[in-house]
């Protein structure tokens, strides 16, 4: 069954974009990734600066249902609009109209299928910021639609390019057998437990395993943190740790020794690799392994739902079948 969700989702193509300074355009105003990116991308003398495009346009956004969205989306907005010029459209369709790319930002996993939609109906390549949704089943259904209209989507968390992960799954210590990665891992009630910080660490997890992951258990330690446990094809084990000191770290080991994994580097090396995407349509994620991250994180709320028992990723991914028919 993930096999053939999966087959639908893979088609989703790489374009070769633009050779000139890009025009960008950032959807949704309500989380602090907003500034950095502009900065980032706007101001050739900040530190981290990535050359090639320019934030130039955005629609607002925001959830009136959701403090950590209607408290913010006012604020980052004014310094979107006076800090870097950038001009605002009452509508995803408009700023489309007037930008090359866009960065789906909003800080609520909810709106993102939606606001999606719009904007791979334009026909603009995307990168969606995370979660990339607020469920399983509505990521499933943005590659989906990418698919069809034949537009690049991808998303990921920063950690996922941390540097010390880059090298492990660059090869350094061969195929890695054990993985266990830490993160901090703070809950909203909206979505599952793992989507809102975990989805950090887990990122790092699968940078290091790759896809694979067969079945999954949520545990708690005897201070109280959240473990989770998957069990890869092969019999190799990649594990999630809640980081109650709020780091970030991890260690893998592999057929040619142990390295460190999980490091946070900052929003520059994420900035790099969607400048990338913008500028050649390849997409640095492949689907398939978004899906499967996804449904590992879907598999642990199940997990944790049913007293810390397994769960199959194979049937977290049939019932997205059955419910898509």
């Amino acid at each position: 069954m993930l096999k053939k969700i999966l087959l639908l989702v893979a088609g989703t193509l790489a374009l070769p974009l633009f050779a000139a300074d890009l025009r960008i355009g950032i959807v949704g105003c309500d989380t602090s990734h907003v500034p950095v990116f502009a900065e980032t991308f706007n101001n050739p003398a900040g530190k981290g600066y990535v050359p090639g495009g320019r934030v130039v346009a955005a629609f607002k956004g925001g959830s009136p249902d959701f403090a950590l969205s209607a408290s913010r989306v006012d604020g980052y907005a004014t310094t979107l609009r006076d800090k870097y010029g950038v001009v605002f459209y009452d509508s995803i369709p408009a700023l489309c109209s007037n930008v090359d790319v866009v960065l789906l930002e909003s800080v609520d996993g909810r709106a993102h299928l939606d606001q999606a939609r719009r904007v791979i109906a334009a026909h603009k390549p995307l990168f969606i910021d995370k979660p990339m949704a607020a469920s399983l089943n509505d990521v499933v259904e943005i590659f989906r639609l990418a698919r069809e209209a034949e537009v690049p989507v991808w998303s990921s968390s920063s950690l996922r390019f941390g540097h010390d992960s880059q090298i492990v799954h660059q090869g350094r210590i061969g195929v890695v057998t054990n993985a266990e990665t830490y993160s901090p891992c703070e809950v909203q009630e909206r979505f599952p437990e793992l989507f809102w910080y975990g989805i950090h660490g887990v990122e790092s997890l699968y940078t290091v395993m790759g896809t694979g992951c067969e079945s999954v258990q949520r545990l708690q330690t005897t201070n109280g943190a959240i473990e989770v446990i998957g069990t890869w094809r092969g019999g190799r084990t990649g594990i999630y740790h809640q980081d109650l000191s709020k780091k970030y770290h991890g260690l893998a080991e592999g057929e040619k020794g142990e390295l460190p994994v999980g490091s946070y580097d900052g929003y520059s090396v994420l900035a790099q690799q969607i400048m990338k995407f913008f500028q050649t349509g390849q997409v640095p994620v492949q689907p398939a392994e978004t899906i499967e991250l996804f449904a590992f994180m879907t598999a642990a709320q199940e997990s944790k739902d049913r007293g810390g028992a397994p769960v199959r990723i194979e049937d977290v991914m049939a019932r997205i079948h059955l419910a898509s028919n």
